[in-house]
């Protein structure tokens, strides 16, 4: 394809669509086992927006029962269990340390949806204590506590899943068949976009530590992480901008066509190279995470580009300030020899060279995902799981990838951004598009420069980068952990 015609068809598809815990883990295991076909018996931990929905997703399925709540803030768990108490005419219990639901031998499975830092220690906890356990994304906030998330689950013998639930979503699953069936003909680049126009927002600026709320215990929050003085207005969620709780939305987001076009293309590991560029624009905030970046990954067999973008499109004028929002923009858009695929959450489908569909990919975003776990936990297969954790583990290392390669990087000209990504037209007309959409916002690239990371290579066996610049992106490997919330080396 010709520069112009590749740029002009991407800029038109828009797809709107403490050590180890020392748990009761043989306890846990006997009941487990026993209730394979019996009713399931879940503890919910953290009950923010995301562990709010899992409430009624784990409830409302046959054979299930919450029976447990947990959250380190008495007014969410509060909130939480007066609810479920008025909607299903019982009670569940509650709790504000973790590890009273872990220590309990009547529950079978802990679903976990804590800010990203506790991901990978509560897991390695529950499947210590004997429990399955489905993890929210991303699995991890480093790759090498994924890894040990992974060998937890295989050593204590538990149905872990990842909650990117669009794994169970049949449109993604027809499309990753007839993608790897040749339906298409060769794959010959994709496209993984998150252009998040509409409504994400700067988080606001403090200039001294706020208070932490009164009702929730920060030692129990923070957990593996630091308990630094909080410089955020909103205590809650806005902590996924900043490094040391959050991976920002490549991780946020971006995970979930990430993870997608992993499941599409019938990958078993993740890019050997890796390059990127962007930085926090606009909002003077207490935002530390990029709000524009794309990264480039090589995967040997085809380049991918993954576009994370949260700044308004300036294209119109009139809402919002005097910005005109786009719809937003996300999925992959896969481009093969007979036909365009365009996936995003819930659906798409392939066009031809005219943009006329050849077929419709019809989606739900992965309703049955919830069950798909209980499935396998009555089962005692993770060879039932649509997301078994390895899968989530290596498609969040792949967003950690991008991460680690931006937090390496330095200031750089447009040039050196452009020299960068030469050898892929895709990622050199991501740039211009980028750089359009940032001198509409009035952004003066003197005064905050793009950030370009160096060019990295990856060793899928060892799990870390590897020849030039490689010390600089390991540096972020592995996180640090506070005493008593320490990931073991061994699980």
């Amino acid at each position: 394809m010709r520069q112009l015609t590749r740029r002009h068809f991407l800029k038109n598809s828009l797809i709107a669509t403490a050590g180890a815990y020392a748990g009761l883990s043989a306890r846990g295991a006997l009941r487990a086992a026993e209730s394979q076909t019996e009713e399931v018996r879940i503890g919910l931990i953290a009950l923010g927006w995301r562990g709010g929905e899992h409430v009624d997703n784990f409830q409302n399925l046959p054979g299930v029962n919450v029976v447990a709540m947990c959250d380190p803030d008495q007014e969410r768990l509060g909130q939480a269990m007066s609810a479920f108490e008025s909607k299903y005419e019982r009670s569940a219990d509650g709790y504000t340390d973790l590890r009273r639901i872990l220590d309990r031998d009547d529950i079978d499975a802990v679903v976990l949806a804590p800010p990203n830092h506790w991901h990978s220690l509560m897991a390695v906890w529950a499947c210590q204590a004997g429990k399955h356990v489905y993890v929210e994304k991303p699995v991890s906030h480093c790759i090498w506590e994924g890894r040990k998330m992974v060998e937890a689950a295989r050593k204590y013998d538990r149905i872990v899943a990842a909650g990117t639930q669009q794994r169970s979503c049949p449109a993604v699953i027809e499309a990753a068949h007839d993608i790897q069936s040749g339906r298409w003909g060769k794959v010959q680049w994709v496209h993984c976009s998150r252009l998040n126009t509409n409504n994400r927002q700067s988080i606001g600026k403090v200039t001294e530590p706020q208070p932490v709320p009164e009702t929730l215990d920060y030692n129990l929050w923070a957990g593996p992480a630091p308990m630094t003085p909080v410089m955020r207005k909103q205590f809650h969620y806005d902590w996924h901008w900043q490094w040391n709780w959050g991976d920002g939305d490549m991780a946020n987001w971006g995970i979930h066509y990430i993870d997608d076009l992993r499941h599409i293309l019938g990958w078993n590991d993740i890019p050997m190279k890796v390059v990127t560029a962007g930085n926090r624009f606009v909002w003077d905030d207490n935002g530390q995470t990029p709000n524009m970046q794309f990264a480039l990954f090589d995967h040997g067999d085809i380049k991918v580009v993954v576009d994370i973008r949260n700044l308004p499109d300036p294209a119109r004028r009139g809402r919002r300030g005097g910005a005109y929002y786009l719809d937003r923009r996300e999925g992959n858009i896969i481009k093969c020899e007979g036909a365009t695929l365009r996936i995003a959450r819930g659906g798409g489908g392939a066009y031809d060279e005219n943009n006329q569909r050849l077929h419709q990919y019809v989606g739900d975003g992965g309703a049955g995902h919830a069950q798909n776990f209980i499935d396998a936990v009555r089962s005692g297969r993770r060879e039932d799981l649509n997301a078994e954790v390895e899968v989530g583990h290596l498609s969040t290392a792949m967003s950690h990838q991008a991460n680690m390669a931006w937090k390496a990087g330095a200031a750089a000209t447009v040039d050196e951004v452009r020299e960068s990504m030469k050898t892929h037209e895709d990622a050199l007309n991501t740039l211009t598009d980028m750089l359009e959409q940032l001198e509409g916002n009035r952004v003066d690239l003197a005064q905050t420069p793009l950030v370009l990371g160096p060019q990295l290579t990856y060793d899928n066996q060892r799990e870390q980068f590897v020849g030039d610049n490689a010390e600089k992106a390991n540096a972020f490997l592995k996180c640090s952990y506070r005493e008593g919330f320490v990931m073991p080396e061994n699980v």
